[in-house]
């Protein structure tokens, strides 16, 4: 389990991480999300143990990242952003050269970089020099190395930034088969990252923690949650049949797709039965029909925002 208590970490008079307490057990795998200079990147980086805290404490498993930062350090895997490496290695020296300075020699060498390779599929640029791959194998050889001591905790910065919508999808798969048996954290601010691999998160603002759920639990909090969006092959004043509806709030028009409007219910209510009923009814020209679960882009907005503000 890691422990995150009262974290503190100033640079001068510049608070970067403002009392940060949670806890992280194993088999999730927590988002932490937060807008550009929030304080994700420096959270991660005290947790790892490349900055100390200013005040609070950080434990893994146990050990104390500042008072018995070596035993603590040994159960992290991280992947910092931008996957620093030595271009002109190739990806096997390279990984070689991590087993070594993890204190592995001889035979357990040749193990230990042959499952990496196979873990995050670098078979096909085990000899090609890391300067000469794409973002998305430079990704790879990251998460290789990040896992080459089998972590018990993997700290992943920014995982997918940069990559393309296929690479994102590779990085993303290979992250879910890797968190079965590790707590994983990844510091990112694309909302979709969320959603598609984590079963927790939190979001960050201004040093501080301002939401913390499942992604199911945090779109719960969207004013789209249980809204109906409706699309319709032909102009249709849905507002003459809904006006006076209990539960529905508003409609709103897209902007961008013609014909496409989004139905918001009052408070998170229920309205889909109403909406489909009246539209049966009045027989509306719909092409498309579904319920929201809630838009997680919407919460991070509005929780940051308001941050901001205060």
């Amino acid at each position: 389990m890691i422990e995150i208590e009262n974290l503190v970490k100033k640079f001068d008079q510049f608070v970067a991480v403002d009392n940060l307490s949670f806890q992280v057990a194993e088999g999730e795998v927590l988002g932490f999300l937060g807008p550009n200079g929030a304080g994700k990147s420096t959270t991660m980086k005290v947790i790892t143990g490349f900055l100390a805290p200013t005040s609070g404490r950080v434990s893994i498993d146990g050990h104390d990242i500042t008072e018995d930062a070596i035993a603590a350090k040994s159960l992290i895997g991280y992947l910092p952003e931008g996957a620093p490496s030595y271009g002109d290695m190739t990806t096997e020296e390279f990984l070689r050269f991590i087993a070594q300075v993890r204190g592995y020699r001889g035979e357990e060498i040749d193990r230990r970089v042959q499952h990496v390779i196979k873990e995050v599929e670098l078979e096909s640029v085990r000899r090609q020099t890391i300067e000469t791959l794409s973002k998305g194998f430079k990704r790879r050889v990251g998460l290789a190395q990040a896992i080459m001591h089998d972590p018990k905790v993997l700290i992943l910065d920014e995982p997918t930034d940069g990559l393309d919508p296929n690479q994102k999808h590779h990085v993303r798969e290979l992250i879910k088969n890797l968190a079965r048996d590790k707590i994983v954290i990844i510091s990112t601010h694309i909302l979709e990252e969320v959603t598609a691999v984590c079963t927790r998160a939190i979001i960050i603002a201004e040093g501080r923690i301002v939401a913390d759920g499942t992604p199911a639990q945090l779109e719960s909090r969207s004013r789209y949650h249980q809204a109906v969006s409706v699309r319709l092959n032909d102009s249709y004043d849905l507002g003459a049949d809904l006006g006076g509806i209990d539960g529905i709030a508003t409609i709103e028009e897209d902007a961008e797709q013609a014909l496409t409007y989004t139905i918001l219910a009052k408070d998170g209510q229920s309205i889909f039965s109403q909406v489909s009923a009246i539209a049966q009814e009045k027989q509306w020209p719909v092409t498309e029909f579904h319920v929201q679960r809630g838009q997680l882009e919407d919460v991070f907005r509005t929780v940051t925002q308001k941050a901001k503000e205060a």
